[in-house]
């Protein structure tokens, strides 16, 4: 979450003297903090007191050379809980809380709110060696930790800029002491256990060198590589390094939403690119991949398709123009990247017309709903917004996805969902491949064409070669290679 100083130190505002010490964040009830030796973070910030027993109370602290310390995560989400987990893993005693109590129930009852490869199987551990509880009763779980990270959405309003609401945090005692730092997560759904237990960085923003050195502790583990790896069963390829940068808390907020805006920046050049392409009849995947072989360009990233999704990359380009629109630097460039991601749907959608003609009373086959690969998320989904239209104009929608499924159903109940890929495909008049699932690259279309009445791939993921779909006698359109 970025934001100018002022922003951040307003997150904790001392008030009168003699009142109770209250910690409070939107949608949260007050939390009584009193004989708390915890700090707040927020989304990856965080906020420690101090204490008699020192500055670098935490480093202090450690169990015979280990850095086993007791923290406390707030928010239960995609961050909040790869967060929580690993932290456990890596040796720490974590207690998570989060306002959806449903939620907590169903961690208490080691039942998985979401889907992230690993995690289930880190949290069970953790479970079983005790180093991880979850509590609905914010306050318990507070004054259980000596450092406290809040790791909760920061949605975008209508104005592009963050809701922070969720992140304010102040208390009523002048008597409590409080620092502040920035530590923002670098995690990719679908690979965030593995990104936190092999980063290639650790940014941690600072006013003051001990909370640097507190941090430095929390890390530990991860930076000596003192952990067992779940995703390489303990056996992590030789080589990799993550540098821990210490910075100011103004650059760490920066570091965050410039490196997610730039790998927007680069899907969307990709994408015009494409257009581009389709226009003087060149291949995207041949021009993508020449300039990817270049290391000042780099190939990650350089992909034409439906676009950015999920809750990282839209919300951060909007908050950064908005960010950059409130000091006078006008973010042009990034401004263009939305626009032509926000238009990657029209195009999909021109496809999908100009190949039918007619949607409505069209039997489509969707496959995919989640925003990228491995995860169950669909928030900012390009497919729910293809889903959304297709719908719109009467399509009979028969969706499929390994992971979203249940997510989808209640946004959109008048769809038809299948677990089985090849079932949606019966009797479909067009397949439309809107997540880049490994399932749906490797599908037998030779199998799903005798299932569909007719032999139609609309491929918004670039998944297939154009030669071989064709010489299997289908129809079929992608993006830049038509």
């Amino acid at each position: 979450m970025a934001g100018r100083r002022e922003e951040l130190h307003a997150d904790s505002v001392v008030g009168a003297h003699g009142a109770s010490p209250v910690a409070r964040t939107a949608g949260w009830p007050p939390i009584d903090i009193r004989g708390s030796a915890a700090f707040f973070s927020s989304s990856v910030k965080i906020k420690r007191s101090n204490s008699a027993s020192g500055s670098n109370r935490l480093a202090a602290e450690a169990f015979g050379g280990e850095s086993r310390l007791h923290l406390t995560v707030i928010g239960c989400g995609y961050v909040g809980l790869v967060t929580g987990a690993c932290l456990a893993e890596a040796g720490h005693e974590v207690i998570c809380t989060d306002i959806d109590s449903e939620r907590i129930a169903q961690l208490q009852a080691s039942r998985m709110p979401i889907f992230e490869p690993h995690l289930d199987r880190i949290l069970a551990a953790a479970r079983n060696s005790g180093r991880i509880s979850f509590t609905a009763d914010a306050g318990e779980a507070i004054r259980g930790g000596e450092a406290i990270f809040i790791c909760v959405g920061t949605p975008p309003k209508e104005s592009g800029d963050a809701d922070r609401r969720a992140l304010t945090a102040y208390t009523r005692n002048g008597n409590l002491n409080f620092r502040v730092a920035s530590n923002p997560e670098f995690l990719r759904e679908g690979t965030a256990v593995e990104d936190f237990f092999h980063p290639d960085r650790i940014v941690v923003g600072v006013d003051e060198e001990s909370s640097a050195a507190d941090l430095r502790e929390i890390y530990r583990p991860i930076l000596e590589h003192r952990f067992h790896c779940p995703v390489h069963e303990g056996k992590c390829p030789p080589g990799h390094e993550g540098k821990f940068l210490v910075t100011t808390i103004n650059s760490a907020e920066l570091i965050k939403h410039a490196s997610n805006s730039f790998l927007a920046l680069k899907i969307s050049y990709a994408n015009v690119i494409a257009d581009l392409c389709e226009k003087i009849g060149a291949d995207v995947e041949e021009v993508t991949y020449a300039m990817g072989l270049d290391p000042r360009i780099g190939a990650q990233f350089l992909r034409a398709g439906l676009g950015f999704g999920g809750f990282c990359f839209p919300k951060d380009i909007q908050a950064f123009i908005h960010l950059a629109a409130s000091v006078g630097v006008d973010f042009d460039i990034l401004k263009a990247a939305e626009r032509v991601n926000k238009q990657r749907i029209d195009r999909y959608h021109e496809k999908i017309s100009k190949a039918l003609w007619v949607i409505k009373g069209k039997r489509l086959a969707m496959l995919g709903l989640a925003f990228k690969a491995n995860t169950d998320d669909i928030r900012f989904a390009p497919a729910l917004e293809v889903l959304k239209r297709l719908l719109s104009e009467g399509a009979q929608v028969h969706a499929s996805d390994p992971e979203a499924i249940a997510k989808t159903k209640s946004m959109f109940p008048q769809a038809l969902y299948h677990e089985d890929p090849y079932e949606a495909l019966r009797d479909a008049d067009a397949a439309l491949v809107c997540t880049e699932w490994e399932c749906f690259r490797t599908l037998d279309w030779e199998r799903a064409g005798k299932l569909m009445a007719r032999k139609l791939v609309i491929d918004g993921r670039n998944l297939y070669r154009p030669q071989h779909m064709r010489e299997l006698g289908f129809e079929y359109y992608s993006f830049g290679r038509d």
